[in-house]
């Protein structure tokens, strides 16, 4: 029904905005039941779908060969296992790698690169955080190559460069306590 259609029949305009206002409520009901029921049909679908994945899934559990999964299982054990030493080494490597590095600092070493060259990291062994067999090779190295470390120096403490006696600035005394006391004299 549309406005034009009453218009022709010969009815008022009041009447068909009456006319319009009540067909607009009625129609407008039967639009949410069908947007409620074209909701419902589109849940109903995708229920058939989720029902039609599962049974394609529980198919293919179905054909899963147990000992083939075991089989799998124990493979990525074994290769979480290897990655864990992996990183367990890598990890050790590089604690030992920041404790030279702090060592070599703290034996003021100028050029700490050059000096690791030098050493036989073979021979060093990480214990906690210390450096088992780092100090006679870098006592051989001082002996051998004093260049490569920074000298030690002994400082002499500073001189105190003082003067005695009363300074005064342009004849005026600015002692303030001495202002006050010359006020009561």
């Amino acid at each position: 029904m549309n406005r034009e259609f009453l218009e022709n029949l010969g009815l008022e305009k009041e009447a068909i905005d009456k006319i319009m206002a009540e067909y607009g409520k009625s129609i407008n009901a039967y639009k949410e039941k069908a947007e409620k029921v074209d909701s419902l049909q589109n849940q109903i679908e995708d229920y058939k779908q989720q029902l039609q994945s599962r049974d394609e899934q529980l198919e293919e559990l179905k054909k899963i060969d147990a000992e083939g999964l075991q089989a799998k299982i124990q493979e990525l054990q074994e290769a979480n296992q290897k990655a864990e030493k992996e990183w367990q080494e890598k990890l050790q490597k590089q604690q030992f790698e920041f404790a030279l590095k702090d060592a070599l600092t703290a034996a003021k070493v100028r050029n700490p690169k050059a000096v690791k060259a030098l050493l036989d990291t073979e021979v060093i062994k990480l214990d906690g955080d210390k450096l088992l067999g780092l100090e006679e090779q870098l006592n051989s190295i001082k002996e051998s190559d004093p260049y490569l470390f920074e000298e030690e120096k002994t400082e002499e403490p500073p001189k105190p460069s003082f003067t005695t006696g009363q300074h005064q600035t342009s004849g005026q005394n600015n002692d303030p306590f001495a202002a006050k006391l010359a006020k009561y004299q």
